[in-house]
């Protein structure tokens, strides 16, 4: 017989605003007085069961995912992606799709723009103000929609890589307010939500134009932007990807390693300012040349403040998860916080420590920052290679103040992620030079590393 693991028995409308609004604090509650595997109660969602361990987590990693359907998890997300989003796939259409999008997002791939992802960082940090305390959440945004504007889009018309850096930061950080006419797009056409549908409008224009660029380019098969390689991917039976489709991906690419990048970069250098220690040596890596100790310092500050919490599959029939038969239409939900504070796995958890991670042989569900299985981020190698480059530059250009003011406090951002709660407030001393060794463009470290 189908059953629920024991959860709170708050309302579900009081159960969502704690979620919403305390989700790490809340789920830790939970796990604390119920265990690793409790059911919460989500309006409009009807029950989730959270996972927090490794074991239960790998059968939904690994299950069928004819049974544990992701994208129908992330139908809230429908009003921005669009329809054909990779992300609210399932079955052998996300099959399809995933497969048609894998080669710009291969090591090789992402080495070819390490280059320029350092010469972005490096523009932008340079005109970082010296000597006065300010968030530096915004100016790695700045950062990271710049690279993928570039990178991913390859844009390079000067009016329209204008205009989409003006059109995308208020269309890519949406509020709660926004949510509801996101996972109902039929929404936007009223009022209260109709300055969405013009943000949602004006960046189609754009996308679009840029998708027309890119098919009439004569130079097309020598493009490194992942849009020119989108444009030129076709499945087994030959198709290619229709204009509508590749707007969905961008918008899907866009929005999926734009804030996530820019909060978990933010998050770095908020802990870095914080121990001493661990930023003189990260300090020293990016002068050196050390991949390994900034690639460290990138996977733990993912484990301890991961950008996204928790991901979810919808269960489409009844299936054995965490000891329990649980019936169609729940939400399990792998929680990717729960599992990355776990005292079992980490030693003292809540501290930040890049040591650990150094030589490290991850578990693909003990440390879990892009998720897992056949639906696992296809960005994860940009996400990291990015991280890695732009704290090169952040380092070996300015001075960074430390603090003994508490750590920031965690909030909900946007829609999903977890940010700090005043922007990672930092403050550069000076800006300093070095005899710099360039950090290598080397894909077969980052295989090591992943």
């Amino acid at each position: 017989m189908a059953s629920l693991p024991p959860g709170p028995r708050l309302p579900a409308a009081v159960q969502s605003t704690l979620m919403l609004r305390w989700k790490s604090a809340f789920a830790s509650a939970c796990k604390r007085r119920y265990g690793d595997v409790f059911t919460v109660q989500l309006a409009g969602f009807g029950p989730g069961v959270y996972l927090a361990n490794p074991d239960d987590i790998k059968t939904v990693f690994t299950g069928d995912p004819r049974t544990f359907h992701a994208g129908e998890a992330y139908s809230m997300l429908a009003g921005m992606l669009g329809p054909s989003s990779v992300v609210l796939l399932d079955g052998d259409l996300h099959r399809d799709r995933r497969r048609l999008m894998m080669a710009p997002f291969r090591l090789e791939a992402v080495a070819r723009q390490h280059q320029l992802i350092g010469e972005i960082a490096a523009a932008h940090v340079a005109d970082w103000p010296v000597g006065v305390e300010f968030p530096v959440a915004p100016k790695m945004a700045e950062i990271t929609l710049e690279v993928i504007l570039r990178t991913v889009i390859g844009a390079s018309d000067p009016q329209r890589l204008s205009a989409l850096r003006e059109v995308m930061p208020r269309l890519l950080t949406p509020g709660t307010y926004d949510t509801p006419a996101i996972a109902r797009p039929s929404l936007q056409q009223r009022l209260p939500w109709r300055q969405l549908r013009h943000r949602i409008a004006e960046a189609d224009e754009l996308l679009y134009a840029e998708i027309a660029d890119r098919r009439a380019d004569p130079n097309l098969a020598e493009r490194t932007d992942t849009l020119a390689m989108l444009v030129r991917a076709a499945g087994q039976d030959g198709r290619q990807m229709t204009d509508a489709e590749l707007r969905d991906q961008l918008m899907t690419l866009l929005l999926g390693g734009h804030d996530t990048t820019a909060t978990a970069l933010s998050w770095a250098l908020e802990r870095l300012t914080r121990h001493p220690q661990a930023l003189a040596r990260a300090t020293a890596a990016a002068d050196s040349g050390d991949e390994d100790y900034l690639d460290a310092v990138a996977k733990e500050t993912l484990r301890v403040r991961p950008v996204v919490f928790d991901v979810g599959r919808v269960l489409k029939e009844p299936a054995d998860v965490a000891g329990y038969r649980l019936p169609a239409g729940v939400t399990v939900i792998p929680a990717i916080g729960l599992v990355h504070a776990e005292e079992s796995l980490y030693d003292d958890p809540a501290q930040f420590r890049p040591e650990r991670m150094l030589g490290a042989t991850l578990s693909p569900t003990s440390w879990l920052p892009f998720g897992g299985g056949t639906r696992r981020c296809l960005g994860a190698n940009l996400a990291l290679a990015e991280m890695r480059i732009v704290l090169r530059e952040v380092l070996r250009g300015t001075e960074l103040r430390t603090t003994t003011a508490p750590g920031e406090r965690v909030r909900i951002g946007g829609v999903i992620f977890q940010q700090p709660h005043r922007g990672a407030r930092i403050t550069l001393r000076a800006r300093r030079t070095a005899d710099l060794v360039p950090l290598a463009a080397n894909p077969q470290q980052d295989q090591r590393r992943d």
